[in-house]
């Protein structure tokens, strides 16, 4: 796993936007991989179980409920399935003060039962990057776990 912070100066030199890159290699194949990343329904089951309890779809927003039944609204904004890539925007229920969120995951394959899961994720206020970039490399352990024991079974 590996991660980096990348930000973007504005035109006096401030640092106004954050963008959090996690590349987390995977023991099982592309097409699975896609598969649970893409059931945007059951990420409760199949990629952070016990840091999400539920989910639920209603047309293109999706509620996640967390522990200490906070819910998160997510904007499903694209699932394509040639590219292996889901884009979403999380837009309320934040347990820090962030006033954007955007986040993609991309499946890229590496040989026939490895893959590599590319997690890139935006953010403001840009000071809430390390905060985000905890969670972030918290979850993508819990992912890699999960999808590595769904594939063994």
């Amino acid at each position: 796993m590996s991660y980096r912070i990348l930000t973007e100066p504005d035109r006096r030199g401030r640092t106004v936007i954050a963008t959090i890159v996690q590349d987390i290699v995977i023991e099982s194949s592309a097409e699975d991989v896609w598969d649970a990343v893409r059931d945007v329904e059951a990420v409760h089951k199949r990629l952070i179980p016990g840091y999400v309890l539920d989910a639920r779809v209603d047309g293109d927003t999706r509620y996640l409920t967390v522990p200490g039944d906070a819910v998160i609204r997510e904007l499903i904004v694209s699932i394509d399935d040639d590219l292996r890539r889901l884009a979403y925007s999380a837009v309320e229920g934040f347990k820090i003060p962030l006033t954007h969120h955007h986040a993609s995951f991309q499946v890229v394959p590496e040989g026939a039962d490895r893959c590599r899961l590319v997690w890139t994720t935006d953010v403001l206020p840009h000071d809430m990057a390390e905060q985000v970039r905890l969670r972030v490399v918290r979850g993508s352990q819990v992912m890699k776990e999960t999808l590595e024991r769904q594939s063994a079974s």
